[in-house]
């Protein structure tokens, strides 16, 4: 009977997750750690849902006898279903002041007042601040605040920054703070002085916390980057949204809160800032591409010969990839979160497909910069490099950070990447798309 019940969900899987999940309204995110468990806890309740409508069927003779196929293997379908429905490693909203949040809880009530979903938590915890003395709830009374969740490797994060750095600017004057809470993903984000050049790079001016023992993140029940929480001048959460995109709906907000406190010269049509490099618009329409991590504890579709292994040099070799496969060649250690190459001259293959690729990558422990060449197709990248390398794939890994690597000109088509590096010690952490 489980056998034909798992069979039956697995079918009816099959037919229809190609059609209906890339239409989901899951924002583009990353979420953390935590949200794959609690995603998983979603779909044992959902399968067993379903168990007990198809045992009925099954009990009156309904349903045809099936091949074998087991719980293990439907809960990957569903779940690899899941993140193939989403160009980044996109994740349902956090769960705040114990009240799951959905997307649709996003939507502003322009046609009468914002919600009020709670009071801004405690700042406290933070290890350092940048760009201002360490902020509390207190001090930023009769202000509105915007509190951006970002962590600085991530692409979801870097494409947000030319909002919050115009927002910043434009409504300073009028009675708004933006501040960062930068969380860390990866281990080298909780170093500060990474922290600090990023900031520098990414041109930040306002206040940020560096919340590297994630107290702030745990204070807001935050689960995701990037993530927003805009607040009153009395200090009450009025709005909340995940993710890129709806820049002008948060804008409208900020506004409606200035009106609200006080301010009548607010006024502004919301625009688009500029943007370059890493931080410019996503072109979702052509992303086939999801993000794909290297160190062994996430890593999948790993395509070298020899099979992964963790925590160990060895020798890869990788042939043409399929879509959405990578591989290693050369002799590499497999950590955690990320590989190390040992000896010059290995690399690293992906055939995907989107306009842009990002890899984030930093120099070996020694901290010298690593010189590295990339191909598409075989062939220099010409028009179709990235902000990182010039024409003739030419780079080199000076930090620890994301390195766009290509942007296809005009129209983008599946390609297999190739990096090959010239000097040892690069470490690699995850491949994004855009």
């Amino acid at each position: 009977m489980t056998i034909l019940i798992v069979a039956c969900i697995e079918g009816v899987l099959t037919l229809l997750s190609p059609r209906i999940l890339p239409f989901l309204p899951f924002p583009a995110m990353k979420r953390s750690p935590g949200a794959g468990k609690w995603l998983r806890r979603v779909l044992g309740a959902a399968v067993l849902g379903s168990v007990a409508s198809i045992a009925a069927a099954a009990d009156a003779g309904l349903l045809p006898e099936p091949s074998g196929s087991g719980t293990a293997r439907l809960e990957q379908r569903i779940l690899n279903a899941f993140h193939a429905s989403k160009p980044d490693r996109a994740s349902l909203p956090a769960a705040r002041n114990g009240v799951m949040r959905t997307v649709a809880d996003t939507q502003p009530v322009f046609g009468g007042a914002l919600p009020v979903e709670g009071r801004i938590p405690s700042l406290s915890g933070a290890v350092d601040w940048v760009n201002s003395p360490p902020l509390t709830a207190e001090q930023l009374r009769g202000k509105v605040v915007l509190v951006d969740f970002w962590t600085y490797s991530c692409i979801n994060c870097i494409r947000t920054l030319p909002y919050l750095r115009n927002w910043a600017a434009k409504y300073k004057g009028q009675g708004l703070t933006v501040v960062g809470v930068h969380t860390p993903e990866f281990a080298f984000e909780k170093n500060t002085a990474n922290v600090r050049k990023a900031i520098d790079r990414f041109r930040i001016g306002y206040p940020v916390a560096v919340d590297s023992n994630y107290a702030i993140w745990r204070a807001f029940g935050n689960n995701a980057w990037p993530a927003f929480y805009i607040i009153d001048a009395q200090g009450r959460i009025r709005h909340h949204q995940f993710g890129e995109g709806d820049y002008d709906k948060a804008e409208k907000v900020i506004q409606a809160l200035l009106r609200e406190a006080g301010n009548q010269s607010t006024a502004i049509d919301p625009a688009p800032p500029e943007a370059r490099g890493a931080e410019a618009a996503p072109d979702f329409r052509n992303i086939g591409s999801s993000e794909t991590y290297i160190g062994y504890q996430q890593a999948s579709n790993f395509a070298s010969l020899e099979g992964l292994k963790a925590g160990a040099a060895r020798d890869y070799t990788i042939a043409k990839p399929a879509l959405n496969r990578w591989g290693l060649s050369g002799n590499w250690t497999m950590n955690p979160e990320q590989a190390t190459l040992n000896r010059a001259g290995g690399g690293i293959t992906y055939r995907f497909r989107a306009r842009d690729l990002h890899l984030v990558l930093g120099p070996g422990a020694d901290g010298k910069p690593a010189r590295f060449q990339v191909t598409i197709d075989g062939k220099a990248p010409g028009g179709h490099h990235g902000a990182d390398i010039d024409a003739g794939g030419n780079g080199t890994v000076t930090d620890t950070r994301l390195y766009q690597l290509v942007r296809q000109a005009g129209e983008v088509s599946e390609r297999t990447f190739e990096i090959r590096f010239l000097d040892p010690g690069v470490q690699a952490f995850a491949f994004t798309f855009g």
